[in-house]
Protein backbone atom coordinates (compact mmCIF):
# COMPACT_ATOMS: atom_id res chain seq x y z
CA UNK A 1 0.00 0.00 0.00
CA UNK A 2 1.23 3.47 -0.87
CA UNK A 3 -0.04 6.16 1.47
CA UNK A 4 0.16 9.74 0.21
CA UNK A 5 -0.32 12.77 2.39
CA UNK A 6 -2.15 15.53 0.50
CA UNK A 7 -2.43 19.01 1.96
CA UNK A 8 -2.63 22.68 1.10
CA UNK A 9 -4.16 25.86 2.40
CA UNK A 10 -7.88 26.45 2.44
CA UNK A 11 -9.03 27.31 -1.08
CA UNK A 12 -5.88 25.92 -2.71
CA UNK A 13 -7.65 23.05 -4.44
CA UNK A 14 -7.06 19.86 -2.45
CA UNK A 15 -10.52 18.56 -3.26
CA UNK A 16 -10.08 19.12 -6.99
CA UNK A 17 -6.72 17.34 -6.95
CA UNK A 18 -7.98 14.41 -4.89
CA UNK A 19 -11.02 14.08 -7.18
CA UNK A 20 -8.71 13.58 -10.15
CA UNK A 21 -6.63 11.05 -8.21
CA UNK A 22 -9.86 9.21 -7.38
CA UNK A 23 -10.67 8.93 -11.08
CA UNK A 24 -7.19 7.48 -11.59
CA UNK A 25 -7.94 4.77 -9.03
CA UNK A 26 -6.84 6.16 -5.70
CA UNK A 27 -8.73 5.57 -2.47
CA UNK A 28 -9.42 9.01 -1.02
CA UNK A 29 -9.52 9.48 2.73
CA UNK A 30 -10.79 13.03 3.16
CA UNK A 31 -9.93 14.67 6.46
CA UNK A 32 -12.69 17.25 6.07
CA UNK A 33 -15.32 14.56 5.49
CA UNK A 34 -14.11 12.58 8.49
CA UNK A 35 -13.97 15.72 10.61
CA UNK A 36 -17.67 16.26 9.88
CA UNK A 37 -18.48 12.63 10.57
CA UNK A 38 -16.90 12.59 14.04
CA UNK A 39 -18.96 15.59 15.23
CA UNK A 40 -22.37 14.44 14.03
CA UNK A 41 -25.24 14.63 16.57
CA UNK A 42 -24.87 11.95 19.19
CA UNK A 43 -21.10 11.56 18.83
CA UNK A 44 -18.53 11.99 21.57
CA UNK A 45 -16.85 14.59 19.36
CA UNK A 46 -19.84 16.93 19.33
CA UNK A 47 -20.32 16.51 23.07
CA UNK A 48 -16.69 17.46 23.67
CA UNK A 49 -17.01 20.56 21.47
CA UNK A 50 -20.09 21.72 23.38
CA UNK A 51 -18.23 21.26 26.67
CA UNK A 52 -15.30 23.28 25.36
CA UNK A 53 -17.06 26.08 23.46
CA UNK A 54 -20.63 26.23 24.78
CA UNK A 55 -24.02 25.08 23.54
CA UNK A 56 -24.42 28.16 21.36
CA UNK A 57 -22.38 26.35 18.72
CA UNK A 58 -25.42 24.13 18.09
CA UNK A 59 -28.23 24.68 15.62
CA UNK A 60 -31.85 24.24 16.77
CA UNK A 61 -31.87 20.65 15.50
CA UNK A 62 -28.84 19.80 17.66
CA UNK A 63 -26.30 19.66 14.85
CA UNK A 64 -23.09 21.67 14.78
CA UNK A 65 -23.29 25.31 13.69
CA UNK A 66 -19.96 25.44 11.92
CA UNK A 67 -19.75 29.21 11.41
CA UNK A 68 -20.50 29.71 15.10
CA UNK A 69 -17.78 27.25 16.06
CA UNK A 70 -15.32 28.84 13.63
CA UNK A 71 -15.97 32.30 15.08
CA UNK A 72 -14.88 31.01 18.49
CA UNK A 73 -12.21 28.47 17.52
CA UNK A 74 -10.29 30.77 15.20
CA UNK A 75 -10.34 33.75 17.53
CA UNK A 76 -6.89 32.87 18.90
CA UNK A 77 -4.21 30.23 19.18
CA UNK A 78 -5.47 28.79 22.46
CA UNK A 79 -9.01 28.25 21.16
CA UNK A 80 -7.72 26.73 17.92
CA UNK A 81 -5.48 24.32 19.85
CA UNK A 82 -8.45 23.35 22.00
CA UNK A 83 -10.45 22.55 18.85
CA UNK A 84 -7.60 20.55 17.31
CA UNK A 85 -7.06 18.64 20.54
CA UNK A 86 -10.64 17.41 20.40
CA UNK A 87 -11.07 16.71 16.70
CA UNK A 88 -7.65 15.44 15.59
CA UNK A 89 -7.54 12.25 17.72
CA UNK A 90 -11.05 11.30 16.62
CA UNK A 91 -10.22 11.92 12.98
CA UNK A 92 -7.02 9.90 13.30
CA UNK A 93 -8.85 6.94 14.80
CA UNK A 94 -11.49 6.95 12.08
CA UNK A 95 -8.84 7.38 9.35
CA UNK A 96 -7.00 4.31 10.63
CA UNK A 97 -10.20 2.28 10.52
CA UNK A 98 -10.83 3.23 6.90
CA UNK A 99 -7.27 2.47 5.77
CA UNK A 100 -7.31 -0.91 7.48
CA UNK A 101 -10.35 -1.87 5.38
CA UNK A 102 -8.92 -1.21 1.88
CA UNK A 103 -6.98 -3.72 -0.31
CA UNK A 104 -3.27 -3.98 0.41
CA UNK A 105 -2.25 -2.89 -3.11
CA UNK A 106 -4.22 0.37 -2.94
CA UNK A 107 -2.94 3.89 -3.39
CA UNK A 108 -4.44 5.76 -0.46
CA UNK A 109 -4.50 9.55 -0.73
CA UNK A 110 -5.13 11.10 2.65
CA UNK A 111 -6.48 14.64 2.25
CA UNK A 112 -5.39 16.32 5.49
CA UNK A 113 -5.89 20.09 5.68
CA UNK A 114 -3.68 20.46 8.77
CA UNK A 115 -1.04 17.90 7.87
CA UNK A 116 1.75 20.42 8.45
CA UNK A 117 0.32 21.86 11.64
CA UNK A 118 -0.24 18.41 13.13
CA UNK A 119 3.31 17.23 12.36
CA UNK A 120 2.05 14.24 10.36
CA UNK A 121 4.15 14.70 7.21
CA UNK A 122 6.89 12.17 8.15
CA UNK A 123 4.25 9.43 8.40
CA UNK A 124 3.85 9.36 4.60
CA UNK A 125 6.17 7.98 1.92
CA UNK A 126 5.08 10.89 -0.28
CA UNK A 127 3.68 14.30 0.62
CA UNK A 128 1.89 16.33 -2.05
CA UNK A 129 1.15 19.98 -1.42
CA UNK A 130 -1.30 21.86 -3.62
CA UNK A 131 -0.65 25.59 -3.70
CA UNK A 132 -2.40 28.70 -4.93
CA UNK A 133 -1.54 32.35 -4.41
CA UNK A 134 -3.23 33.94 -1.41
CA UNK A 135 -5.32 36.36 -3.44
CA UNK A 136 -6.54 33.52 -5.66
CA UNK A 137 -7.54 31.56 -2.58
CA UNK A 138 -9.35 34.53 -1.03
CA UNK A 139 -11.34 35.09 -4.20
CA UNK A 140 -12.31 31.40 -4.38
CA UNK A 141 -13.49 31.38 -0.78
CA UNK A 142 -15.54 34.54 -1.30
CA UNK A 143 -16.99 33.63 -4.71
CA UNK A 144 -17.44 29.87 -4.36
CA UNK A 145 -18.17 29.44 -0.65
CA UNK A 146 -19.78 32.78 0.14
CA UNK A 147 -17.29 33.45 2.91
CA UNK A 148 -16.82 37.08 4.03
CA UNK A 149 -13.42 38.31 2.87
CA UNK A 150 -12.25 39.11 6.39
CA UNK A 151 -13.10 35.57 7.50
CA UNK A 152 -11.33 34.10 4.47
CA UNK A 153 -8.15 36.00 5.24
CA UNK A 154 -8.35 35.04 8.93
CA UNK A 155 -8.68 31.35 8.05
CA UNK A 156 -5.72 31.55 5.67
CA UNK A 157 -3.58 33.39 8.23
CA UNK A 158 -4.39 30.80 10.91
CA UNK A 159 -2.96 27.96 8.80
CA UNK A 160 0.63 27.02 7.99
CA UNK A 161 2.66 29.35 5.81
CA UNK A 162 3.86 28.52 2.31
CA UNK A 163 7.40 28.17 3.71
CA UNK A 164 6.23 25.61 6.26
CA UNK A 165 4.43 23.63 3.58
CA UNK A 166 7.40 23.73 1.23
CA UNK A 167 9.54 22.25 4.00
CA UNK A 168 7.49 19.01 3.98
CA UNK A 169 6.52 18.86 0.28
CA UNK A 170 7.95 16.09 -1.85
CA UNK A 171 5.71 17.37 -4.65
CA UNK A 172 4.56 20.98 -5.02
CA UNK A 173 1.53 21.37 -7.32
CA UNK A 174 0.62 24.92 -8.32
CA UNK A 175 -3.11 25.51 -8.76
CA UNK A 176 -3.20 29.24 -9.28
CA UNK A 177 -4.41 28.86 -12.86
CA UNK A 178 -7.13 27.05 -14.77
CA UNK A 179 -8.89 23.92 -13.46
CA UNK A 180 -7.89 21.97 -16.56
CA UNK A 181 -4.23 22.73 -15.85
CA UNK A 182 -4.55 21.13 -12.43
CA UNK A 183 -6.17 18.05 -13.95
CA UNK A 184 -3.27 17.67 -16.38
CA UNK A 185 -0.71 18.05 -13.61
CA UNK A 186 -2.54 15.47 -11.53
CA UNK A 187 -2.54 12.93 -14.37
CA UNK A 188 1.16 13.52 -15.06
CA UNK A 189 1.97 13.04 -11.39
CA UNK A 190 -0.11 9.89 -11.19
CA UNK A 191 1.29 8.30 -14.35
CA UNK A 192 4.93 9.20 -13.89
CA UNK A 193 5.44 9.01 -10.14
CA UNK A 194 2.57 7.78 -7.98
CA UNK A 195 1.57 4.68 -9.95
CA UNK A 196 5.17 3.54 -10.58
CA UNK A 197 5.95 4.16 -6.89
CA UNK A 198 3.00 2.01 -5.82
CA UNK A 199 3.91 -0.75 -8.28
CA UNK A 200 7.50 -0.81 -7.05
CA UNK A 201 6.35 -1.06 -3.45
CA UNK A 202 3.98 -3.92 -4.17
CA UNK A 203 6.86 -5.80 -5.83
CA UNK A 204 9.38 -4.76 -3.14
CA UNK A 205 11.35 -3.24 -6.00
CA UNK A 206 13.55 -0.15 -5.89
CA UNK A 207 13.38 2.66 -8.43
CA UNK A 208 16.05 3.02 -11.05
CA UNK A 209 18.80 5.32 -9.79
CA UNK A 210 20.55 8.10 -11.64
CA UNK A 211 23.70 7.08 -13.53
CA UNK A 212 25.28 10.41 -14.45
CA UNK A 213 26.95 13.15 -12.48
CA UNK A 214 24.93 16.35 -12.37
CA UNK A 215 25.66 19.85 -11.06
CA UNK A 216 24.99 20.36 -7.35
CA UNK A 217 21.31 20.83 -6.54
CA UNK A 218 20.61 23.42 -3.81
CA UNK A 219 17.52 21.39 -2.84
CA UNK A 220 19.51 18.27 -1.86
CA UNK A 221 19.89 19.30 1.81
CA UNK A 222 16.16 20.03 2.16
CA UNK A 223 15.26 16.75 0.48
CA UNK A 224 17.63 14.92 2.83
CA UNK A 225 16.01 16.56 5.86
CA UNK A 226 12.58 15.34 4.75
CA UNK A 227 13.92 11.85 4.18
CA UNK A 228 15.66 11.88 7.58
CA UNK A 229 12.42 12.83 9.31
CA UNK A 230 10.62 10.03 7.48
CA UNK A 231 13.29 7.49 8.41
CA UNK A 232 13.34 8.55 12.08
CA UNK A 233 9.58 8.17 12.23
CA UNK A 234 9.71 4.73 10.61
CA UNK A 235 12.55 3.47 12.82
CA UNK A 236 11.53 5.05 16.12
CA UNK A 237 13.83 4.33 19.05
CA UNK A 238 15.77 1.71 17.08
CA UNK A 239 17.63 4.43 15.14
CA UNK A 240 20.47 5.86 17.20
CA UNK A 241 20.94 8.57 14.58
CA UNK A 242 20.03 9.31 10.97
CA UNK A 243 22.47 11.24 8.76
CA UNK A 244 22.78 12.57 5.24
CA UNK A 245 25.97 11.07 3.82
CA UNK A 246 27.69 10.65 0.47
CA UNK A 247 28.46 13.18 -2.24
CA UNK A 248 25.13 15.02 -2.08
CA UNK A 249 25.98 15.88 1.57
CA UNK A 250 29.00 17.89 0.38
CA UNK A 251 28.02 21.52 -0.38
CA UNK A 252 28.32 22.64 -4.00
CA UNK A 253 29.70 19.31 -5.19
CA UNK A 254 28.65 17.54 -8.40
CA UNK A 255 27.17 14.10 -7.79
CA UNK A 256 24.71 11.56 -9.06
CA UNK A 257 21.20 12.67 -8.21
CA UNK A 258 20.86 10.04 -5.50
CA UNK A 259 20.48 10.94 -1.83
CA UNK A 260 22.44 8.66 0.50
CA UNK A 261 21.27 8.33 4.10
CA UNK A 262 22.72 6.38 6.99
CA UNK A 263 20.73 4.90 9.86
CA UNK A 264 22.91 3.98 12.82
CA UNK A 265 21.72 1.04 14.93
CA UNK A 266 23.15 -1.00 17.78
CA UNK A 267 23.36 -4.28 15.84
CA UNK A 268 22.62 -5.92 12.52
CA UNK A 269 19.80 -7.78 14.24
CA UNK A 270 18.14 -4.42 14.85
CA UNK A 271 18.80 -3.51 11.21
CA UNK A 272 16.92 -6.63 10.17
CA UNK A 273 13.97 -5.64 12.37
CA UNK A 274 13.63 -2.45 10.31
CA UNK A 275 12.93 -4.20 7.00
CA UNK A 276 9.12 -3.97 7.19
CA UNK A 277 8.88 -0.47 8.73
CA UNK A 278 11.20 0.87 6.04
CA UNK A 279 9.23 -0.90 3.31
CA UNK A 280 6.07 0.81 4.56
CA UNK A 281 7.94 4.13 4.45
CA UNK A 282 8.84 3.53 0.79
CA UNK A 283 12.27 1.89 1.07
CA UNK A 284 12.46 -1.83 0.11
CA UNK A 285 15.50 -3.78 1.22
CA UNK A 286 18.12 -4.81 -1.33
CA UNK A 287 18.90 -8.32 -0.17
CA UNK A 288 21.78 -8.90 -2.54
CA UNK A 289 23.95 -6.23 -0.91
CA UNK A 290 24.91 -6.77 2.72
CA UNK A 291 28.33 -5.16 2.96
CA UNK A 292 30.20 -2.18 1.60
CA UNK A 293 31.82 -2.64 -1.78
CA UNK A 294 34.89 -0.53 -1.08
CA UNK A 295 36.74 -1.65 2.06
CA UNK A 296 40.09 -0.46 3.34
CA UNK A 297 42.52 -3.34 3.61
CA UNK A 298 43.02 -5.30 6.82
CA UNK A 299 46.13 -3.35 7.79
CA UNK A 300 44.24 -0.06 8.01
CA UNK A 301 41.62 -1.77 10.15
CA UNK A 302 44.33 -3.06 12.51
CA UNK A 303 45.96 0.36 12.71
CA UNK A 304 42.81 2.18 13.71
CA UNK A 305 40.53 -0.37 15.33
CA UNK A 306 42.78 -3.24 16.46
CA UNK A 307 40.28 -5.71 15.06
CA UNK A 308 42.64 -7.96 13.14
CA UNK A 309 41.21 -8.65 9.68
CA UNK A 310 37.61 -8.84 10.81
CA UNK A 311 35.97 -7.65 7.60
CA UNK A 312 32.60 -8.40 9.16
CA UNK A 313 32.91 -4.95 10.70
CA UNK A 314 32.07 -3.60 7.24
CA UNK A 315 28.76 -5.43 6.98
CA UNK A 316 25.57 -3.44 6.64
CA UNK A 317 22.02 -3.61 5.36
CA UNK A 318 20.86 -1.43 2.53
CA UNK A 319 17.47 -0.23 1.38
CA UNK A 320 16.60 2.04 -1.52
CA UNK A 321 13.62 4.15 -2.47
CA UNK A 322 10.78 2.77 -4.56
CA UNK A 323 9.93 6.37 -5.53
CA UNK A 324 11.12 7.12 -9.08
CA UNK A 325 10.95 10.82 -8.30
CA UNK A 326 13.55 10.73 -5.52
CA UNK A 327 16.24 8.03 -5.83
CA UNK A 328 17.61 7.33 -2.37
CA UNK A 329 19.94 4.78 -0.79
CA UNK A 330 19.48 3.98 2.90
CA UNK A 331 22.51 2.34 4.51
CA UNK A 332 21.98 0.76 7.93
CA UNK A 333 25.24 0.36 9.85
CA UNK A 334 26.24 -0.51 13.39
CA UNK A 335 27.27 2.21 15.80
CA UNK A 336 31.05 2.47 16.13
CA UNK A 337 31.90 0.08 13.28
CA UNK A 338 34.45 1.44 10.79
CA UNK A 339 31.99 1.71 7.92
CA UNK A 340 29.57 3.72 10.08
CA UNK A 341 32.36 6.05 11.23
CA UNK A 342 33.84 6.52 7.77
CA UNK A 343 30.45 7.32 6.23
CA UNK A 344 30.20 10.26 8.63
CA UNK A 345 33.82 11.29 8.20
CA UNK A 346 33.90 11.24 4.41
CA UNK A 347 31.57 14.19 3.63
CA UNK A 348 33.03 16.19 6.53
CA UNK A 349 36.54 15.71 5.15
CA UNK A 350 35.53 16.55 1.58
CA UNK A 351 33.67 19.65 2.76
CA UNK A 352 36.80 20.90 4.54
CA UNK A 353 39.50 19.86 2.05
CA UNK A 354 39.36 21.48 -1.40
CA UNK A 355 42.14 19.28 -2.77
CA UNK A 356 40.34 16.13 -1.65
CA UNK A 357 37.16 17.38 -3.35
CA UNK A 358 38.98 18.04 -6.59
CA UNK A 359 40.73 14.67 -6.46
CA UNK A 360 37.47 12.85 -5.83
CA UNK A 361 35.59 14.71 -8.55
CA UNK A 362 38.32 13.82 -11.03
CA UNK A 363 38.08 10.16 -10.03
CA UNK A 364 34.29 10.19 -10.29
CA UNK A 365 34.41 11.68 -13.77
CA UNK A 366 37.00 9.15 -14.89
CA UNK A 367 34.91 6.33 -13.44
CA UNK A 368 31.82 7.59 -15.22
CA UNK A 369 33.69 7.70 -18.52
CA UNK A 370 35.34 4.29 -18.14
CA UNK A 371 32.37 2.43 -16.72
CA UNK A 372 29.74 3.69 -19.13
CA UNK A 373 26.14 4.56 -18.40
CA UNK A 374 24.30 2.39 -15.92
CA UNK A 375 27.18 0.06 -14.95
CA UNK A 376 27.23 0.72 -11.21
CA UNK A 377 29.58 -2.16 -10.35
CA UNK A 378 32.17 -0.99 -12.87
CA UNK A 379 31.79 2.59 -11.66
CA UNK A 380 32.54 1.53 -8.08
CA UNK A 381 35.44 -0.69 -9.17
CA UNK A 382 37.18 2.22 -10.91
CA UNK A 383 36.89 4.36 -7.76
CA UNK A 384 37.98 1.68 -5.29
CA UNK A 385 41.78 2.19 -5.46
CA UNK A 386 41.31 5.87 -4.70
CA UNK A 387 39.11 5.02 -1.70
CA UNK A 388 41.87 2.97 -0.09
CA UNK A 389 44.17 5.98 0.09
CA UNK A 390 41.28 8.36 0.84
CA UNK A 391 40.49 6.33 3.96
CA UNK A 392 43.94 7.06 5.38
CA UNK A 393 43.90 10.70 4.27
CA UNK A 394 40.50 11.31 5.77
CA UNK A 395 41.44 9.87 9.15
CA UNK A 396 44.70 11.83 9.11
CA UNK A 397 42.60 14.97 8.63
CA UNK A 398 40.30 13.90 11.46
CA UNK A 399 43.25 13.35 13.79
CA UNK A 400 44.80 16.70 12.91
CA UNK A 401 41.57 18.67 13.39
CA UNK A 402 40.05 16.76 16.29
CA UNK A 403 37.00 15.75 14.24
CA UNK A 404 34.86 13.04 15.79
CA UNK A 405 31.59 11.46 14.63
Amino acid sequence: MLRIGLTGGIGAGKSALSATFAKCGAVIVDGDVIAREVVQPGTEGLAALVDAFGDDILLPDGSLDRPALAAKAFAGDEARQRLNGIVHPLVGKRRAEIIASVPEDSVVVEDIPLLVESGMAPLFPLVVVVHADVEVRVRRLVDQRGMPEADARARIAAQASDEQRRAVADVWVDNSGRPEDLVQRAHDLWDNRIRPFADNLSQRRVARAATRLVPPDPDWPDQARRIANRLRTACGHRAIRVDHIGSTAVPDFPAKDVIDMQITVESLAVADELAEPLLAAGYPRIDSITSDVAKPDARSLVERYDHSDDTGLWDKRIHASADPGRPTNVHIRVDGWPNQQFALLFPAWLSADAKARNDYLSVKRSAETEAGAGDTAAYVAVKEPWYLDAYRRAWAWADSTGWRP
